[in-house]
């Protein structure tokens, strides 16, 4: 092995341990109940992020840091979609 190729493979290596740490997964927060709508669009975002862990796994997470930023992005809107019931609770709905 090179030692250009070595360097690549220990940068990718710790790129993808970065990205693993980093990546949360989205959880269900919001009462069904009171939000089923929103409820609804949160287990979407879960499945979704399911789908994205497994295609890592196929992929090797040989997938240049895109699965994981979706990953991130998927999260973010899970935590959007729990302030939006904050905020419909806090207005009384």
């Amino acid at each position: 092995m090179t030692k250009k190729r070595l360097i690549n493979t220990i940068v990718c290596v710790a790129l993808f341990c970065v990205g693993v740490m980093l990546a949360q997964d989205p959880g269900l927060n919001v009462d069904k109940n009171k939000h089923p709508n929103i409820a609804g669009a949160e287990r979407l975002v879960i499945e979704a992020n399911g789908y994205i862990k497994n295609a890592q796994l196929d992929n090797r997470y040989d997938m240049h840091g895109h699965a994981t930023k979706a990953r991130q992005l998927l999260v973010q809107v899970n935590q959007e979609l729990q302030l939006a019931a904050e905020d419909a609770n806090a207005a009384g709905h």
